[in-house]
């Protein structure tokens, strides 16, 4: 729940953030394209190529693919380990949680909620016809546009910017990172790792919870 009067503000990556999985790879896995969207994913992370162009060609190989689909890709996602502490301990300090992400309302929608999460913001995925059309509708969440949400959540609850932290594993979530009073490397591909102000070595969310601000 959000609270009247926020103390801090925690924004989290979703993929292999908030949640283990790669949604987009859960996706293509539907397609029959899985090996060749989990390169394309993985070049994106380290930084290789321009991350809207690179969505936008890896959205492009779920053309077809039902949308009842999504269901069973969200019965697939895993929760990161830790989160729902972190995600507590927020709450606890009288903190808000949010997400911004490169994947999908279409699984945030769902998963998000059921973490206690109080915002969240990603792309969306074209549908006709029962089927996804291969294309994102509106302007993709690259690494600009999750900064621009940080700095939008925390004028609007009016957090400074002292007291936010961003959470990220790719290098799309650099900018977010650099904008946040904290920012946390987290299950990070080295480019990020290097940027950084602290890496979280283990895979566990909970680790991020004696860095809250008091």
């Amino acid at each position: 729940m959000i609270t009247e009067r926020p103390r801090l503000l925690v924004v989290l990556d979703a993929d292999s953030t908030l949640i283990r999985n790669e949604v987009i790879e859960l996706l293509a896995d539907e397609a029959g394209r899985g090996p060749e969207v989990t390169a394309a994913t993985e070049a994106a992370m380290r930084g290789e190529v321009d991350f809207a162009a690179s969505l936008r060609s890896r959205v492009r190989a779920l053309e077809g693919v039902p949308v009842s689909a999504i269901e069973r890709v969200i019965a697939r996602v895993e929760p990161t380990p830790g989160v729902d502490r972190l995600i507590a301990a927020a709450h606890e300090r009288g903190g808000i949680v949010a997400v911004v992400s490169g994947g999908f309302h279409e699984i945030l929608d769902t998963v998000a909620p059921g973490l206690g999460v109080d915002r969240w913001r990603a792309n969306r995925l074209s549908q006709r016809d029962g089927a996804l059309t291969g294309q994102v509708d509106g302007e993709i969440v690259d690494a600009a546009g999750k900064a621009r949400a940080l700095r939008a959540w925390a004028d609007e609850y009016g957090v400074p910017l002292a007291r936010t932290i961003a959470i990220g594993d790719g290098a799309n979530d650099l900018e977010m990172m650099g904008v946040a009073g904290l920012g946390l490397a987290f299950n990070a591909k080295p480019t990020v790792r290097a940027q950084a102000d602290l890496v979280i070595g283990r895979v566990d969310l909970a680790e991020v919870i004696p860095l809250l601000p008091a």
